[in-house]
């Protein structure tokens, strides 16, 4: 078992969702209100991290090196970049403080409720409008990183990249609020299959008559 846990962690998929790790405390460390060089430079970390998650994953399957230890990983270093990027902005005021509680609120909470539904051996798969959300979500946070000013090369205009992100992530609320919803109906929906798979009689068998309620 040491042997297996060892060539999990060794394996370069999961070497790279450790670097995921480890690049969140630079990520936030070069978030700057005062220069746009080294907020740049937050982004340009956060963008390495993302596009390491698609990296990771993409080894995995095609090396055949999915594991255990991969799939706790992989999601937590996720929630970890963007857990820790919101909550430090919020003292900056590049994000108010309700918003990142709801936005973080649902994810914990439908983090739980999978949790939940895999024990007792129910498979919740991620839905299209939770997809979107992530993407969106990732957008946003990237261009709140950002927040400055930046010229367009070539023009005179200018892109507001803090306004881009607050509309982002507003737009990525929508999306959060109806997936969590969906999440919860696909789960009751697997409670009750369940249960009425629990209670069906088996083939051949005869239902148990039902007590006649007294008058």
């Amino acid at each position: 078992m040491a042997h297996d846990l060892k060539r999990e962690i060794t394996n370069l998929p999961n070497l790279l969702t450790f670097l995921r790790v480890l690049i969140i405390p630079a990520v936030i460390v070069y978030i700057d209100n005062e220069s746009p060089f080294r907020s740049f430079i937050a982004a340009i970390l956060y963008s390495a991290s993302a596009i390491t998650d698609a990296i990771d994953g993409y080894l995995a399957r095609k090396w055949h090196q999915e594991s255990l230890l991969g799939k706790f990983l992989d999601p937590l270093a996720d929630k970890l970049l963007v857990m820790a990027t919101l909550v430090w902005m919020v003292p900056l005021g590049r994000i108010d403080a309700w918003l990142v509680v709801v936005l973080l609120g649902r994810e914990l909470s439908i983090t739980a409720l999978r949790g939940i539904a895999s024990s007792e051996g129910l498979v919740i798969a991620a839905r299209q409008m939770g997809k979107h959300k992530t993407a969106l979500q990732m957008a946003a946070i990237l261009c709140l990183i950002l927040h400055f000013r930046y010229p367009l090369i070539g023009t005179e205009h200018y892109v507001d990249f803090h306004q881009v992100g607050l509309y982002t992530i507003y737009i990525s609320l929508v999306f959060s609020i109806f997936s969590a919803v969906e999440y919860i109906q696909l789960f009751a929906r697997a409670v009750q299959r369940r249960s009425e798979a629990e209670t069906k009689p088996e083939d051949g068998a005869k239902p148990e008559p039902k007590p006649i309620e007294e008058a």
